[in-house]
C-alpha cells in the first residue's frame, strides 16, 4: 500500500489517492553526475542538499512534503494525495546541489494520481509514536513493521497507511539533545472494519481520567508495540466516518438578477460652493467668546473685590496692632545701626594694653581729636 520508488531521470510514478506516498532522493545516484574528487580512487562523500518544487511555481503542491536532516543522508518526498488531483499530471522538478563543487543536477519526477477504488476507508486511527521521527518512520522496513503490528490489533482485511506527520508540523516542540529524544511522528492508517476492543480501551473512563492526570493509561495490547514503538495512547484520534452527519446544504441559486433600482445618476461634475461661517462660530467665535466671559469674571473677583488695608486694620485688635508697629520700628532700628558700622567704636571698647607684649597701646586718634562728643552708647531716636 505504501509506494517507494528510486529516483531516476524524468521518472513517472503513479500514487493511489488517499495512500500514503513515498519517493526517496538517493544521493548516490547523483555523485555520477558530479565531477570526482581531484585524486583518483578516492572515495566522495560531497554533501549534497535537493531543493523541490512544482513545475513553474516556488513551492511544492500542499500535499507534498519534503525532509532532509543533514546534506550527507537522502531526501524524502512524502504525503498523501487528494481526490482532486487524480487524473492530472503533477511535474515536480528536483535539483540537486553539490555544496562542495556548487554544481546542479536537475531531475523531473512525475506524479499520475491515480483512484483507488477501495477510498476512503471508513475507519480510521492516528496514532503517536514519541521514539521515532519522520524520516526514522518512512523507511519501508519500519512502517511495515508498525502496520504489521497495527495489524495483529485491528484484524482488518484491508489496512492502509494513510499519512505520515512530523509533531513539529502539529506545534511540537524541537526535542532537546538528551538522550537521544525524538520529535516524535503522527501516522493515520485506515482499516475496512470497525475498531477493536483494544483500540476502544482508551475510550473507557478510567483511561481517560489517567489521560487528565498526565498518566499513561492501561491498554492490553501496548505490549505489542512496546517492543519498538513508544505509543502515546492518550493521542490516539478514531474516526469513524460512517456515523458522521453530512451537514451538506442545499444552495437556492436565484435568477441571478438584481432588483432594479432605477436609473443611475452620477454625482455632478462641478461642486457648489459651501460656507464655512457657521463652522467658524462653532469652532472659534464661541469657544473664545466664553473664554474671555470666565477671564472678565476671575478678573473682578481678584482686582475690584479686594477688602483693602484700612478694612483690614479696623477688624484687627489694637493690641495686635501695636505689636506689629512695635515690630517694624525694631526692624528699621536694626537696620539702620547696621549702616552705621563704619562711625569710630567709642574709647571704652579699645584695648589698652597690647595682648602679647603688654605694652601701652597709643589711642587711635590723635589728641585734637574730640572724643568727648562721641558718646559712649548710641541713644534711641
Amino acid at each position: 500500500y505504501t509506494i517507494l520508488s528510486r529516483v531516476h531521470s524524468d521518472r513517472n510514478v503513479y500514487p493511489s489517492a488517499g495512500v500514503l506516498f513515498v519517493h526517496v532522493l538517493e544521493r548516490e545516484y547523483f555523485k555520477g553526475e558530479f565531477p570526482p574528487y581531484p585524486k583518483p580512487g578516492e572515495i566522495s562523500n560531497d554533501p549534497i542538499t535537493f531543493n523541490t518544487n512544482l513545475m513553474g511555481y516556488p513551492d511544492r503542491p500542499g500535499w507534498l512534503r519534503y525532509i532532509q536532516r543533514t546534506p550527507y543522508s537522502d531526501g524524502v518526498l512524502y504525503g498523501s494525495p487528494t481526490v482532486e488531483n487524480v487524473g492530472k499530471p503533477t511535474i515536480i522538478e528536483i535539483t540537486a546541489y553539490n555544496r562542495r563543487t556548487f554544481e546542479t543536477a536537475r531531475h523531473n519526477l512525475i506524479i499520475n494520481i491515480m483512484s483507488a477504488e477501495d477510498f476512503p476507508l471508513p475507519y480510521q486511527a492516528e496514532f503517536f509514536i514519541r521514539n521515532m521521527n519522520v524520516e526514522e518512520m518512512l523507511a519501508s522496513e519500519v512502517l511495515g513493521d508498525f502496520l504489521g503490528a497495527v495489524k495483529n490489533v485491528w484484524q482488518p482485511e484491508r489496512l492502509n497507511a494513510i499519512n505520515i506527520t512530523s509533531a513539529l508540523d502539529r506545534g511540537g516542540r524541537v526535542p532537546l539533545p538528551i538522550n537521544d529524544m525524538k520529535e516524535g511522528v503522527y501516522v493515520m492508517v485506515g482499516a475496512d472494519v470497525p475498531f477493536s476492543s483494544c483500540l476502544r480501551e482508551v475510550e473507557n473512563p478510567q483511561n481517560q481520567l489517567r489521560c487528565s492526570q498526565e498518566m499513561e493509561p492501561v491498554i492490553t495490547c501496548d505490549k505489542k508495540f512496546r517492543t519498538q514503538f513508544h505509543i502515546d495512547w492518550c493521542k490516539i484520534s478514531l474516526v469513524d466516518n460512517t456515523k458522521q452527519v453530512s451537514t451538506f446544504q442545499e444552495v437556492i441559486r436565484g435568477e441571478g438578477i438584481l432588483p432594479d433600482g432605477g436609473e443611475y445618476k452620477p454625482p455632478s461634475d462641478t461642486l457648489k460652493s459651501r460656507d464655512y461661517y457657521s463652522d467658524f462660530l462653532i469652532t472659534l467665535a464661541v469657544p473664545s467668546a466664553i473664554a474671555l466671559v470666565l477671564f472678565l469674571i476671575l478678573a473682578y473677583i481678584m482686582c475690584c473685590r479686594r477688602e483693602g488695608v484700612e478694612k483690614r486694620n479696623m477688624q484687627t485688635p489694637d493690641i495686635q496692632l501695636v505689636h506689629h508697629s512695635a515690630i517694624q520700628k525694631s526692624t528699621k532700628e536694626l537696620r539702620d545701626m547696621s549702616k552705621n558700622r563704619e562711625i569710630a567704636w567709642p574709647l571704652s571698647t579699645l584695648p589698652v594694653f597690647h595682648p602679647v607684649t603688654g605694652e601701652i597701646v597709643p589711642p587711635l586718634h590723635t589728641d585734637s581729636y574730640d572724643n568727648t562728643s562721641m558718646p559712649l552708647m548710641q541713644t534711641q531716636q
